[in-house]
């Protein structure tokens, strides 16, 4: 019977002498040859990446793998400091906080620009950033990639992602769409927000042609390693135990 199951997958396979992964020996063909970046954009695209897709995709990772004492990262390092015999356990606790608030945005933000574009009417993409943002207003919903907690003028990362992007000729309709949503938005709101990071990394991935959908993946692939550094630098420098002592010492029973 075990015979006869299969088990399809056009990923990886391994025999006694072998490993296989996307069709190529991982050993003689792509140890030494591809970058990490580009493998996981193979992995997921299914296609192996151009070598201007690799330098944008990578620039989004670099622009999300650390953004300081965040949330995630704080997480990260007070589960360390309660389970130092459990990394994963910390490292999983630092992408379990990446939501609509921090990291999801860049998949939020994709998912946004996909909507709107598949079902804009015209080649006007101020009037359909417009009509966007209008339509999110009246329903009291946020425009994803709008504002920033820190960066209150401009996001320092937008800027050199769309100009990565245009610059390996793979400046899109969501990138494009994104920075309209920029130029408009104030008529709506009454106010001017940045473009921020996250946002940007989701549009410039849409445009890459990746699933909006999985693209809240590549945000927690980033943050990984971000992460990975902030326990590192927790075992060399520890704050975790004053960040607890200051919460738990300042706390006020209030009924």
């Amino acid at each position: 019977m075990a015979d006869e199951l299969r088990f399809p997958t056009g990923l990886g396979t391994s025999d006694a002498d072998s490993i296989s992964l996307l069709g190529q020996d991982l050993a003689a063909d792509l140890m030494g040859r591809v970058g990490f970046g580009e493998l996981a954009f193979w992995l997921v695209a299914g296609r192996r990446p151009s070598a201007g897709e690799v330098r944008l995709f990578e620039a989004v990772l670099v622009a999300l793998a650390d953004h300081g004492f965040t949330p995630t990262a704080i997480a990260a390092r007070l589960t360390y400091l309660s389970a130092p015999d459990s990394l994963q356990g910390a490292l999983a606790a630092g992408l379990l906080g990446g939501g609509s608030r921090f990291l999801g945005v860049t998949e939020d933000c994709g998912r946004f620009l996909a909507t709107v574009l598949a079902s804009a009417e015209g080649d006007d993409v101020d009037a359909i950033a417009l009509d966007a943002v209008t339509t999110a207003k009246a329903e009291k919903r946020f425009v994803p990639g709008l504002g920033h907690p820190v960066h209150k003028v401009e996001d320092p990362r937008t800027p050199v992602l769309i100009r990565i992007a245009t610059e390996e000729g793979i400046y899109g309709p969501h990138l494009r769409l994104f920075e309209a949503i920029g130029r408009v938005h104030p008529q709506v709101l009454n106010r001017k927000l940045p473009l921020n990071g996250a946002g940007v990394c989701g549009a410039a991935l849409a445009d890459l042609g990746l699933p909006v959908e999985m693209l809240r993946g590549f945000a927690l692939l980033a943050r990984a390693a971000g992460l990975l550094g902030q326990i590192a630098e927790e075992r060399r420098r520890p704050i975790a135990n004053d960040i607890y002592l200051t919460v738990d010492r300042n706390a006020v029973y209030e009924a």
